[in-house]
């Protein structure tokens, strides 16, 4: 009986704690502009607004290799939660954003660092890549 009602109370906080693990943030057009860039201001030097680095990730419902990094994507938003934001922009709803960024095949991953350009990456990354992509590119580790 103990060790029952022990279960059921770790399985309890299992689901609790994953409740509040981050995910990465559905982002649009304004939000975009309000917190990453603001293309449309007529800029011609990249100059990103955000208080932590980020990864900005685009995707479409219809593509295989856009679920798989969905997945990896989470597990880096839990891993690197305090030092980094990901983000999400969903092509066929924010096909504005996805042109101005020249974006034509999926999943397309911007790296975007405090300071300097963004890089770019192509596919389905594994987590041992955005980890590394990351701590490099972001985090400077």
């Amino acid at each position: 009986m103990k060790r029952k009602k022990i279960s059921i109370l770790f399985a309890f906080l299992i689901i609790t704690l994953s409740a509040f693990a981050s995910k990465p943030i559905a982002m649009d057009k304004q939000m975009f502009l309000e917190k990453v860039f603001d293309y449309e201001s007529g800029a011609t030097e990249w100059k990103y607004k955000g208080d932590k680095p980020a990864i900005i990730n685009f995707w479409a419902s219809w593509c295989g290799p856009c679920r798989i990094l969905a997945r990896t994507l989470t597990q880096i938003a839990t891993e690197f939660d305090d030092e980094i934001y990901v983000y999400k922009i969903n092509v066929d709803e924010q096909s504005e954003l996805a042109a101005a960024f020249g974006v034509r095949n999926l999943p397309f991953s911007l790296f975007v660092p405090m300071e300097g350009v963004p890089q770019s990456a192509l596919g389905a990354l594994s987590r041992r890549a955005l980890r590394n992509n990351v701590n490099t590119i972001l985090l400077n580790k």
